[in-house]
């Protein structure tokens, strides 16, 4: 019986794990669970998996939540915050932890697992972009086995050989071949761009994913982030990760060998699957996922990515190549323009001139430590701020301004 923690249980990844574990409750126990503030969602989780502990970030959340499980008689105990997050995330009984809460704030509570020698399911990229050398290293020391969950990088793991040891060249490596759905924009004039809504960004054409991850996916940082996350996972340079456009998101990633081999991995686009070959590792159990029709499928589109327009994923490559805090820049300004953006304080096409005038204005310092990439990050958030507050002041001058013209 393994016994796991969901870091981020009411998001996308968080249900899709629940979805899998209740249909094998002989081989998984739920210990603990948590949430940022959906009180409702998680409540009902707890009264069908009965976890030891539940987690809401905020104080208020689990006030709300403490109450409910104790009307409905429910023994799960209820904490908040940070540092509970990490507590339950380094639990003497906990087997495996699946790290997917979004962005900067899964840092520390997934670096707490690796810390703690934990079976890490790693769903959060962010991790790895902004503390990527840090987080390798507790890795290392602690003898915490690491399984990336994202998709592309899943497949990854899956096509390379028994024993790699993140050494391309000893095991014949030539390159990593990261698959990219697009997402819903890949075929629109950059004319159109401008005018794209929140709604039009979230909606993309294959995977159900949360807001925030759907942005990314329409500007292809999702893809940047994800070609920084396979760097770390796979010790692969930035020359040798090629991202490649395949709308049908049925190939999730390949691996090219110095043979001319090429090793893909194949599957419909659903969660589960890379969930569930984490949870089961090394063995293999059903995810609920219905069989490839390759019949259906039909035909399998390769296209070179736009970089003129997603320039997301050029400034994602100029971050890797820059390193140290680069890749922390990176993911917070980004962060903060998507927040921006949701919120329809600034345009689509905004989003990569904050992340660009971040990584301009602000120095690419050494990581040695954690507080390194935590200081990084409150930097540039706060950069991102003023570069916001400027774009939204000047789109507001220029509309009085054309108005009066009128």
């Amino acid at each position: 019986m393994q016994k796991i923690t969901i870091l981020g249980s009411t998001g996308s990844i968080g249900t899709s794990t629940l979805d899998v574990i209740a249909r094998h409750p002989d081989k998984f126990q739920v210990i603990a669970l948590t949430a940022h503030r959906q009180v409702d969602l998680l409540f009902q989780q707890c009264q069908r998996f009965k976890p030891e502990y539940a987690v809401l970030l905020e104080e208020e959340a689990a006030i709300q939540l403490r109450g409910r499980l104790d009307d409905a008689s429910l023994a799960t105990e209820v904490l908040s915050g940070v540092a509970a997050l990490e507590q339950v995330s380094a639990l003497t009984e906990v087997d495996a932890v699946m790290a997917a809460i979004v962005g900067a704030a899964g840092l520390q509570p997934t670096l707490a697992a690796a810390r703690a020698g934990k079976k890490i399911l790693l769903a959060n990229k962010e991790v790895l972009v902004m503390a990527g050398n840090v987080f390798m290293d507790a890795v290392r020391t602690s003898g915490s086995t690491l399984l990336p969950i994202d998709s592309e990088h899943n497949a990854i793991y899956q096509a390379l050989p028994s024993g790699y040891d993140g050494n391309p060249a000893v095991h014949g490596v030539r390159r990593i071949l990261l698959t990219a759905s697009g997402g819903p924009f890949h075929n629109s004039p950059l004319s159109e761009l401008h005018n794209v809504t929140p709604e039009q960004a979230c909606a993309h054409p294959n995977w159900v994913m949360g807001r925030k991850i759907s942005v990314d996916s329409a500007t292809m940082m999702n893809k940047g982030l994800e070609v920084i996350e396979a760097h770390w996972l796979f010790g692969a340079s930035a020359d040798d990760i090629q991202v490649v456009v395949h709308p049908q998101s049925v190939i999730h990633s390949l691996v090219e060998y110095v043979d001319g081999s090429v090793l893909a991995q194949l599957g419909n686009p659903d969660m589960r699957t890379p969930i569930a070959y984490g949870l089961s590792y090394p063995e293999r159990i059903d995810s609920g996922v219905a069989s490839l029709d390759l019949f259906k499928v039909a035909t399998l589109n390769f296209v070179a990515p736009d970089f003129d327009r997603f320039p997301c994923l050029d400034l994602a490559y100029q971050a890797l190549r820059a390193s140290g805090t680069a890749p922390a820049v990176l993911n917070a300004a980004n962060e903060v323009a998507v927040a921006a953006f949701l919120d329809k304080q600034i345009s689509f096409l905004d989003i990569p001139r904050v992340i660009a005038s971040a990584l301009d204005a602000l120095p690419v310092n050494t990581v040695t430590c954690l507080d390194d990439v935590l200081n990084a990050d409150i930097e540039t958030r706060q950069l991102a701020l003023e570069i916001i507050s400027k774009l939204v002041v000047g789109k507001a001058h220029h509309t009085i301004k054309h108005a009066a013209i009128k």
